[in-house]
């Protein structure tokens, strides 16, 4: 895939807008507070203005929450048509976990809902709990997700405070590695399959370290072998186009 994938990646130099037609892809680095929606927004509007067209395809090859910033691959054209192919690849994550407390949304989209000790864990016993994540595991979707759940998205059900259970899922956690441990706060960066909420991981793992934890900063760093690095702000896209 990498070799085709170099042929519609979007170059400022060498792209001429009419590729935006024919498929490109690009890499933005999504900022705080976006929604996934809103870079899709952004780029097509960029692009459909400058090439003073009505309408363009274009679609994101999954989505990040507006608490979460980092990598997204915006695809244009007939480029949209191998979105799955960057849907079915791994993600690369570095995940700021904050031990001793939880939420109800299990990130910081909702107030804590209860506190725990934290001053049994040490580094060792920490990262013996995470040699459990490691491989295939069964997580339990947070509810407060998109999941389709009877017709509707669960967190429609979450809001309502309903109480109801979405079935574990099988996910893959291939890679782990601790960038910062100062209690109560842990860094962490992962590599894991489509489909896993880094959210419920923040979750179990805090129950693994018998305490609570809840996510309180996400940044995506890869979708397969394409990084972040790599990728350019909404900010800087706009120059771009404006250039070509």
């Amino acid at each position: 895939m990498q070799q085709d994938e170099t042929s519609i990646l979007f170059h400022p130099v060498a792209s001429a807008l009419e590729n935006f037609i024919t498929g490109q892809v690009v890499l933005i680095d999504k900022p705080l507070w976006w929604t996934s929606f809103d870079v899709v927004r952004k780029c097509r509007n960029l692009i459909t203005h400058k090439l003073k067209v009505k309408k363009l395809k274009v679609g994101h090859a999954g989505t990040l929450d507006p608490l979460a910033t980092g990598l997204m691959i915006v695809c244009t054209g007939k480029a949209t048509k191998r979105i799955n192919e960057w849907m079915d690849a791994d993600k690369e994550y570095v995940a700021t976990i904050e031990l001793g407390r939880t939420t109800p949304s299990f990130d910081l989209e909702t107030e804590t809902d209860a506190t725990f000790p934290t001053e049994h864990i040490t580094r060792e016993s920490f990262e013996a709990s995470l040699q459990a994540f490691l491989g295939e595991t069964q997580q339990a979707p947070p509810l407060f997700s998109a999941k389709n759940v009877q017709g509707k998205r669960a967190y429609t059900f979450a809001r309502k405070g309903s109480d109801i259970e979405l079935p574990a899922q099988p996910v893959v956690i291939d890679e782990l590695e601790i960038i910062r441990f100062d209690l109560p706060v842990v860094e962490i960066r992962m590599r894991c399959s489509k489909g896993t909420y880094v959210r419920a991981f923040a979750r179990d793992l805090g129950l693994a370290n018998q305490s609570g934890a809840c996510l309180t900063g996400l940044r995506r760093t890869a979708i397969g072998a394409s990084r972040v690095e790599k990728a350019m702000s909404p900010e800087l896209f706009e120059q771009i186009i404006s250039k070509i």
